[in-house]
């Protein structure tokens, strides 16, 4: 199944006092580069995201971001240290007496001195913790990779309408290469004639140049590779295969080696714009495939 590189996925999931909500997108990458955004308090789950992501995605930029809410009144709880604030209160005392000064220290005052009074979070249960957040991935994930298989469907259909017009290009050489050498050979016979007016021509001598001319413009082998990877490159894409992004990039490669040597070959108008016409329909094939995972 073909899939695009570029998708979105969001999911809600509320459980108890306890709000996920996980937001994907992802752009063109050679490789997968997850990037997460998400609160201090869920970072030792980063791996097991990475991990789950993993298994549905496996190229593409992809960010993710996600956010929870817990709003049960005993995340937090007040801690009092006692032993810190006897320990103030006795150097206040110890200062108030070296140096003469009144001791007017308030408990609203020591209150507020560093960690005599401080809020600590109470622990949680991961378990519950990672099977909420899971939800709101799986969810997310699930959107995400079913819009990048919708538009990996409109570029494989896009795809395999530009192959067939590629075939059908192939095609047009095939029926022209002939005509070129007949064409040849009625103009290289034109021009003895002319040169040699009365005197008899060497048939021997002018079919040796015919298949000198030939050898030089023969396109077969490439014409025959070049209609094999279109050929290939539209089974990988009809095939169950999954993340065939790299493989159909290297046949592109080949086509594009295979439509050069045409073109360097040609010596005929029509099959160079038949090149022309095949190395720009290959670099839109290319363009497109950047896209596919």
């Amino acid at each position: 199944m073909i899939k695009s590189m570029t998708g979105f996925g969001h999911c809600e999931i509320t459980e108890g006092n306890r709000k996920f909500s996980v937001e994907m997108k992802s752009v063109n990458h050679r490789y997968l580069d997850a990037n997460i955004r998400m609160p201090k308090k869920l970072n030792f789950f980063e791996n097991a995201i990475r991990n789950l992501l993993k298994q549905s995605v496996h190229r593409g930029k992809v960010d993710i971001f996600i956010t929870y809410e817990d709003m049960s009144e005993s995340q937090v709880s007040l801690k009092y240290n006692e032993t810190l604030a006897a320990e103030y209160l006795s150097y206040l005392k110890k200062m108030g007496e070296t140096f003469s000064l009144e001791n007017d220290i308030r408990v609203s005052t020591l209150s507020r001195y560093p960690e005599v009074l401080t809020m600590e979070e109470q622990p949680v249960d991961e378990d519950e913790l990672w099977n909420g957040l899971k939800k709101a991935l799986d969810g997310a994930i699930s959107q995400f990779v079913e819009t990048r298989t919708l538009e990996g469907e409109h570029l494989k259909e896009d795809l395999i309408s530009k192959l067939d017009g590629m075939l059908n290009l192939v095609g047009e050489i095939e029926e022209r290469s002939p005509k070129i050498l007949a064409e040849y050979r009625a103009k290289l016979e034109e021009k003895v004639k002319e040169l040699l007016e009365d005197t008899q021509m060497d048939e021997g001598r002018i079919a040796a140049e015919v298949v000198i001319f030939a050898d030089k413009i023969c396109t077969d082998e490439e014409v025959v590779r070049l209609r094999s990877h279109v050929n290939h490159m539209k089974e990988t894409l009809l095939s169950d295969e999954s993340g065939i992004g790299r493989k159909l990039d290297f046949i592109a490669q080949e086509m594009n080696r295979e439509a050069n040597t045409i073109l360097s070959k040609a010596n005929d108008l029509e099959v160079s714009n038949i090149g022309i016409e095949l190395k720009t329909e290959i670099e839109k094939v290319r363009e497109q495939i950047q896209n596919i995972e």
